[in-house]
């Protein structure tokens, strides 16, 4: 129980070392424009909707949409209608200014990633002097990070199986 428990882990601490790849600033200032442009759609289309809602709470557009419905008391349907579209208009609004918010912080987060991005692309590439300077060191991690950690796990499963099969006989 003990063994396959270890085993188990063994399998999962060298399968996930090497999974998680780290997002260069480059990728992370597109990702972060990517998102600056949806927000800017999104503002385009909540102003496109405050610029509806602004025609339509002026007191002849709501008389005008009002104008087959039949009332006793007229007054109170046009100010039903007038505060309707007024909430509709304070959350469009309120909409609209924490997407500005947002913009804004994406704009200032791409810029402090086109400033990493150039710090990063001004270091010089030491993955690859690495490599090159330590070939025995890379070739283990290697190993031990790829096919050879699985080729390990099914050596020490093998040796388990062998040993357990030795003490039913």
């Amino acid at each position: 129980m003990k063994v396959k428990f270890a085993l188990v882990l063994l399998s999962v601490l060298m399968f996930t070392a090497n999974v998680r790849a780290q997002e260069t600033a480059a990728e992370s200032a597109e990702n972060l424009r990517a998102q600056l442009l949806e927000v800017q759609i999104k503002e385009e289309d909540l102003r496109v909707r405050l610029a509806e809602l602004d025609e339509a709470i002026k007191p002849e557009n709501i008389e005008r949409s009002l104008a087959g419905v039949g009332s006793t008391r007229p007054e109170e349907l046009r100010e039903a209608r007038r505060r309707q579209l007024s909430i509709q208009r304070d959350g469009v609004l309120a909409q609209l200014k924490t997407l500005e918010t947002s913009r804004q912080r994406l704009e200032t987060a791409i810029v402090n990633a086109d400033g990493r991005a150039y710090q990063e692309s001004a270091l010089p590439d030491i993955t690859n002097q690495t490599l090159v300077a330590s070939k025995g060191f890379s070739y283990q991690w290697l190993l031990l990070g790829g096919g050879g950690g699985f080729a390990v796990l099914a050596l020490a499963a093998s040796v388990v199986l062998y040993r357990r099969k030795l003490k039913l006989r």
